[in-house]
């Protein structure tokens, strides 16, 4: 094997496709029982979906845009909107960038770009060896895995914390720029409504100012055939509040969802779902990193580039499977 990549989110799939297309051999390993990362959807009831990670995604790039234009030809992504209400009587905001969605929720999306990779699902990495030939991984199944270069695309605390805990230490630079990376969490929540959800068109509502700061009708959105909302908190109220009751976040989640529904609708239930890692807030200026003085071993991820956003980790994937293949080649 030529590569072993750690996470299959966007970024860890577009690496792999990229060696793939580059002519190396990958394998993914990923410890969720799904493919995408936060590019998340979770079933809701009888029909319900809801997108609970990732809501949308833009285009800067003209890299990303040959992609989208494919997608759109296969009908596998629309575009949901230009920009969203902020909650006041002003019309819905744009800045001229579309929002694409997913038919059938964000996380087809990943399972589009995961066919035909060899992909590990479940399985949680819990060794990792280096030696002059380059890397072995052990798993939570007690496989091993054996591969000439390493790519790791967990959120950046998670990845450091996995190599020192089995030994494997970075040279000083390194290691302090990957450290300079922060993220923000989020706490979010899914509510199963019965009746009427009344959202300023295309469906959302985002106000930064306030502490559940974006309100999302999935069935709006079209992804859903039921009535299910999707809430986010900001990063300060979801860090001061992560450790407190279920009970008082999803009171304070239910709190921002109920203004929008119409009268006698209600919230029937709500999943709380917690994102520590949901957003960079510090970002690495290149797209990716490779390490020094190791077998070829690369950092990716949405806080790689500077960009943030689904475009980011898109773009450090690909950036990642370039610089491992050229340091295998």
């Amino acid at each position: 094997m030529d590569a072993l990549i750690v996470g299959a989110g966007m970024s860890g799939l577009m690496a792999a496709q990229t060696l793939r297309r580059r002519g190396h051999s990958a394998q993914l390993i990923e410890r969720g029982r799904s493919v995408g990362g936060r590019l998340a959807t979770r079933r809701v009831g009888d029909g319900g979906l809801a997108d609970h990670g990732a809501q949308f995604f833009t285009v800067r790039s003209d890299t990303l845009q040959g992609f989208v234009d494919r997608w759109l030809a296969q009908e596998l992504v629309y575009v949901w909107g230009t920009g969203w209400s902020d909650g006041s009587v002003k019309r819905t905001a744009g800045d001229g960038h579309a929002r694409y969605a997913c038919r059938g929720g964000m996380n087809a999306l990943a399972k589009h770009l995961a066919r035909d990779l060899n992909i590990a699902i479940n399985r949680l990495v819990t060794g990792i060896q280096q030696n002059e030939s380059g890397w072995t991984l052990e798993d939570s199944a007690g496989e091993k895995h054996q591969a000439r270069g390493l790519i790791m695309t967990p959120p950046v605390p998670e990845a450091l914390a996995l190599l020192i805990n089995n030994g494997i230490y970075l040279k000083d630079d390194d290691q302090t720029a990957l450290r300079r990376i922060r993220f923000g969490p989020c706490l979010c929540g899914i509510h199963e409504i019965e009746g009427e959800v009344n959202l300023p068109e295309p469906g959302a509502v985002q106000n930064f100012q306030a502490n559940i700061y974006w309100v999302a009708d999935n069935q709006a959105k079209g992804i859903s055939q039921t009535a299910v909302v999707t809430s986010h908190a900001n990063a300060k109220f979801s860090r001061q509040n992560w450790d407190a009751p279920e009970a008082d976040i999803v009171r304070e989640l239910e709190s921002a969802v109920q203004p929008h529904l119409q009268a006698g609708a209600r919230i029937v239930r709500t999943q709380l779902k917690k994102w520590r890692y949901s957003v960079p807030l510090t970002t690495h200026a290149d797209e990716c990193l490779l390490a020094d003085g190791l077998p070829p071993l690369v950092f990716a991820g949405d806080a790689f580039g500077g960009r943030g956003r689904v475009e980011g980790a898109f773009l450090s994937g690909i950036a990642a499977g370039n610089k491992l293949a050229n340091s295998l080649a």
